[in-house]
């Protein structure tokens, strides 16, 4: 019997948990051997405690070192913040990364960056990859998945339309995307965090791009920001009329002047959407204009079959995008050193499916 791979979770937030549950529950192949928190309540704590089941025997630290330490086969990255030289320790390490968090098109991140994290690489013998639901599969699985009943392509649009406003972590919501502040103070490079995440889609469209033989010239972001038109309260936060409620971005690869390639995202908190706005069905739109031309509707919630609750259908997306990543681990560990994405890995399905693994 194959010995199981050895993973260490780096951070026990939202995604990271829904990966350990899963380990634990359901993946007998994938043996957890440690995780790194970021909070002293957590530090010491059973990883099976942490996210509510049974002890397993591993206790969660935020000695950094100690992590840096483990024998492990893959290290699932998961943290708020990301941090290059993490990674880079990690890989050089001897241990290979999937993550959530960035990372999606490594060929299309600063070459200085870039020669840093393929060192680490090659140094540790060691896989990264990145990958997640948009940006992540919807982003860049699906649209390569559908790609092959092309003759030929002349645009592919992806269209995210969102209420943020049953989102829990407000942190996220009002600290990093900026909710709630002047409409004016929103824009691609308006705090580190803006940043960060435009960039990440920016690699998006040039992943697109380059898999598909676009040839595009440059990927321009932009967003528009709208204000509410009233108060509104969001769990531990109140929603000021006249501050932003609404971000629509938009991240354009040009070919000559020609959009080819475009991602855009209709992010709204306290349900007020704006008129002007286009007004496609919640969740995500994909649109490949070519020969043939096709669109594919994408919702994720916890059932379309029995009751569930709002929470429960909030997690499905976070249960999605660590899945996406966790699935991808045997792969990951089995490919070459260096970067690996979605146009480089294999198939990616459930390892659980139906369940009955025992006729596998």
């Amino acid at each position: 019997m194959t010995e199981p791979l050895r993973i260490v979770a780096w951070g026990t937030g939202t995604v990271g948990s829904e990966m350990l549950t899963t380990i634990i529950d359901h993946r007998p192949d994938l043996e957890i051997v440690g995780a790194r928190v970021y909070s002293g309540e957590k530090d010491g704590v059973d990883v099976g405690t942490l996210v509510g089941r049974d002890p397993i025997g591993v206790a969660a630290t935020t000695d950094v070192d100690a992590i840096m330490g483990l024998d492990a086969d893959c290290v699932l990255y998961t943290p708020r913040n990301t941090n290059l030289d993490e990674v880079c320790a990690l890989l050089a390490g001897g241990k290979n990364v999937a993550t959530t968090a960035f990372l999606f098109h490594p060929r299309r991140i600063t070459p200085a960056d870039r020669h840093r994290v393929l060192e680490a690489c090659r140094a540790g013998d060691t896989t990264v990859h990145g990958s997640g639901l948009n940006p992540g599969n919807l982003s860049g699985a699906l649209p390569l998945t559908l790609s092959g009943m092309c003759r030929t392509i002349d645009k592919i649009t992806l269209q995210e339309r969102a209420d943020w406003s049953v989102y829990e972590s407000t942190s996220i919501t009002f600290d990093n995307m900026r909710f709630g502040q002047p409409v004016e103070e929103i824009s691609p490079q308006a705090s580190e965090f803006l940043a960060f995440n435009s960039g990440i889609f920016t690699e998006q469209v040039w992943f697109l791009a380059d898999a598909l033989n676009a040839d595009i010239d440059e990927v321009t972001a932009t967003v528009e920001a709208v204000p509410a038109r009233e108060d509104h309260q969001i769990f531990d936060h109140v929603l000021r009329a006249g501050t932003t409620a609404g971000q629509r971005w938009k991240w354009s690869g040009r070919r000559h002047g020609e959009v080819l390639v475009e991602i855009e995202t209709l992010w709204t908190v306290g349900g007020e959407y704006p008129e002007h706005w286009p007004k496609p069905q919640d969740g995500w739109t994909l649109t490949i204009e070519g020969d043939p031309s096709m669109r594919t509707h994408f919702f994720c919630l916890a059932s379309f079959t029995r009751a569930a609750s709002m929470e429960e259908h909030v997690r499905s997306a976070s249960v999605a995008t660590g899945m996406q990543v966790l699935n991808a681990v045997p792969a990951i560990c089995a490919a070459p050193a260096g970067f690996a994405t979605a146009a480089t890995l294999p198939l990616i399905r459930s390892h659980v499916g139906f369940g009955n693994t025992a006729k596998a």
